[in-house]
C-alpha cells in the first residue's frame, strides 16, 4: 500500500526526479516525458468522466473508470527501467494481454450500433465527445514517445504497454462517436467536409 505523508520533499528543485525503482534522472528524460503525457491523458479522462455520469453513458462511464486505474498501471509500469533487478517490480502493475484483449472487446462493444463512417469527423459535438477526442489525441502521444523511447532504448517499454497504448486511442475515437450519438442533446458524427470554406 502506498502511504504519502508529505507532498513536497524539495528533491526535485533541481529539475531531477526519482523513477519508480529509485534512480534519478532529468526531468526532461524521455521515461519521464512518456509517463508524465500517460498522466496527462488519464487528467483528461476524469474531466469527461464529469459528463457521463447520466443513465445514457453510464456504460461509458464505468469502462472509463477502469481505463483510468490502468493507466496509472501503466505510469507505474513506465517509470521503472526495465532490467534484471526491476523484474518483481514490474509484475505488480505490467500491463496484459488479457487488459488488452478486454480494451477490444468494448470497442466492439461501443462500436456495434454506430453508423458507419463516411468521412473523417472533426472533433466537437458534446463536451463529452470533444473531451474524449482531447484525450485520444494525448495518448497518441504518449504512444508516440513511448515508442520514441523504445526506439532510442531497445526494449525499454514492454510490447503489451505499446498494444495497450494503441488500443486505448482507437477506443477512445469510438468512444467520442459514441458519446455524441448517445448522450442527451447529442448531434452524432461532426464531419469533415474537404474544401468546404474555399473561394469558387
Amino acid at each position: 500500500m502506498i502511504r504519502l505523508t508529505k507532498i513536497y520533499t524539495r528533491t526535485g528543485d533541481k529539475g531531477e526526479t526519482s523513477l519508480g525503482d529509485g534512480s534519478r534522472v532529468s526531468k526532461e528524460d524521455n521515461r519521464v516525458e512518456a509517463y508524465g503525457t500517460v498522466d496527462e491523458a488519464n487528467s483528461i479522462i476524469g474531466l469527461v468522466r464529469t459528463k457521463t455520469k447520466q443513465a445514457e453513458l453510464i456504460l461509458l462511464d464505468n469502462i472509463l473508470a477502469t481505463i483510468q486505474n490502468e493507466l496509472f498501471d501503466l505510469g507505474a509500469e513506465l517509470s521503472i527501467p526495465i532490467n534484471n533487478e526491476n523484474m518483481e517490480m514490474l509484475e505488480r502493475t505490467k500491463i496484459t494481454e488479457k487488459q488488452i484483449e478486454r480494451l477490444e472487446n468494448e470497442i466492439d462493444q461501443l462500436n456495434a450500433n454506430l453508423s458507419d463512417l463516411e468521412s473523417f469527423i472533426l472533433p466537437g459535438g458534446t463536451l463529452a465527445s470533444s473531451y474524449l477526442h482531447l484525450a485520444r489525441t494525448v495518448v497518441r502521444k504518449a504512444e508516440r514517445l513511448m515508442v520514441k523511447m523504445d526506439n532510442l532504448e531497445k526494449n525499454s517499454v514492454s510490447d503489451t504497454a505499446l498494444k495497450y497504448i494503441n488500443r486505448l486511442s482507437d477506443l477512445l475515437f469510438v468512444a467520442a462517436r459514441y458519446a455524441n450519438q448517445s448522450d442527451i442533446g447529442g448531434t452524432g458524427d461532426v464531419l469533415w467536409k474537404p474544401g468546404s470554406s474555399r473561394e469558387e
